[in-house]
């Protein structure tokens, strides 16, 4: 019985081995990930980007402009390129189309019934030229952005939190569009 409970011990612990050897092989090799922001899949000589104002397709008064000032100042800040307004003078040309925007309510006041908190929906369409030979860098036709937002019940509450929450809205979805664009998901 203790040459069983000894063959069985010695079985486990060369179990383990291989397993924490197994496991040390595939943290070698990764997994995939890497640190956002760093992966550089553009060109290298490029220096400048032009972003004209994005198309918009929907309804919503100006969005277009939150949008494309919200793209500008992420890839001011996140990346290395400058931005310039004419098209001309870019190395590349960051187009985009506001294609549509859906809100859905997801929670109710039990009491009251009023929407408490909504899903919105963006779907955007972004072409990424080479200036220099027109050559499609990168291209989403359907980047598809949803977010749950709060809002207030009180009526007066919730006119003063709209244009907080679009800019809210216009900012998550730029940081989403320019990480989509520099590491060429």
């Amino acid at each position: 019985m203790s040459s069983r409970l000894c063959n069985q011990t010695e079985r486990v612990k060369r179990l383990s081995s291989l397993l924490a050897l197994l496991v040390a092989a595939l943290s070698a090799v990764g997994c995939g990930y890497h640190v956002a922001g760093r992966a550089a899949n553009l060109p290298s000589e490029w220096k400048t980007i032009a972003v004209p104002a994005f198309k918009n397709d929907t309804t919503r008064y100006r969005i277009e402009q939150r949008f494309t000032e919200a793209v500008i100042r992420q890839f001011l800040q996140r990346t290395k390129y400058r931005i310039v307004q004419n098209t001309g003078d870019a190395d590349a040309v960051l187009h985009g189309e506001v294609l549509t925007i859906e809100t859905n309510p997801m929670i109710f006041n039990a009491i009251t019934g009023q929407v408490t908190m909504m899903l919105v929906t963006v779907h955007t369409k972004v072409l990424l030229v080479d200036n220099k030979t027109q050559k499609v860098v990168y291209k989403n036709d359907d980047i598809v952005f949803r977010e749950e937002y709060q809002i207030s019940t009180d009526a007066r509450e919730f006119f003063e939190e709209q244009d907080p929450a679009l800019e809210r809205l216009a900012r998550d979805l730029a940081a989403q569009l320019v990480s989509n664009v520099v590491e060429t998901f």
